[in-house]
């Protein structure tokens, strides 16, 4: 076991990736901003730092400067869903460990937190193993089922053409009832589901899912701040609810987590 920080300043991404890692068994530690991930550091000096480029107040280059200063061998993976070519070349001169991208798969992750623990700092000339972590899901993640729920088309086709690239075996359904009917013919791993439809809204969808015993993931979209809606939509077990338009590199990093959480 390791103990391994993540500095991120979305809530979100914190909390998923330690539930990740710590189903792995590592110790993890998050922070939201960079002032509190270098309090951390310097306070329990984990085996590997996983840091965001872009944060408010202090960014992830003078995050990864200061840990160098106090720790030159430290092993550091930047997420590189928010960085330039430029801040990733300056990653590199401080001798940052490796790269991975945000929307990159669970195994890509896994697979970048042990290398940090292995590894030294590399060099600014050392390839940047990182890139390789880069890629599809593998065969076995490709036959994940996913349905997709939303009366709008071009959120349907958006989200099926976006996850199909991704590797997964998707299906598409135009309202609750259509759903109901594809999840009895065939239940998904996971239900991508917009909360304000014609006919029967996505609550009552997620209640009869519920109702019928689907265990598998459930994120929500909606365009609303209904808190009275997404409380109940938290209820009925919710992995995530995400707004629209939908961030696609989150959603997929969502549903890497909920395949992890919501496997045998």
């Amino acid at each position: 076991m390791a103990k391994i920080l993540v500095v991120d300043d979305d809530r979100m991404i914190c909390d998923l990736l330690q539930a990740v890692l710590s189903r792995h068994g590592h110790e993890v530690l998050t922070a939201t901003d960079g002032e509190r991930g270098l309090e951390l550091y310097q306070q329990h000096r984990p085996g590997i730092t996983l840091l965001d480029f872009r944060m408010p107040k202090m960014d992830g280059i003078t995050v990864l400067r200061r840990i160098r200063a106090l720790n030159p061998e430290a092993s550091v993976v930047m997420l590189a869903g928010g960085g330039t070519e430029a801040l990733e070349a300056r990653a590199r001169e401080l001798g940052v460990t490796d790269f991975l991208r945000k929307a990159a798969s669970l195994e890509a992750l896994v697979g970048a937190m042990e290398r940090g623990l292995q590894a030294p700092a590399p060099s600014a000339a050392a390839p940047q193993a990182g890139r390789a972590a880069q890629r599809m899901p593998a065969e076995s993640e490709a036959a994940e089922s996913i349905l997709i729920v939303d009366d709008e088309e071009m959120i349907r086709g958006l989200l099926t053409k976006f996850l199909t690239r991704k590797g997964y075996r998707v299906r598409a359904a135009r309202n609750g009832e259509e759903a109901l009917a594809m999840v009895k013919q065939e239940a998904p791993r996971m239900v991508i589901l917009d909360m304000y439809m014609p006919g029967m809204n996505g609550v009552e969808v997620l209640r009869r899912l519920r109702a019928g015993h689907y265990t598998g993931g459930v994120v929500a979209l909606t365009a609303s701040q209904d808190e009275q809606l997404l409380q109940q939509t938290l209820d009925l077990g919710s992995v995530d609810v995400m707004g629209k338009p939908v961030d696609l590199e989150r959603l997929e990093l969502v549903i890497q987590v909920c395949l992890v959480l919501t496997g045998s």
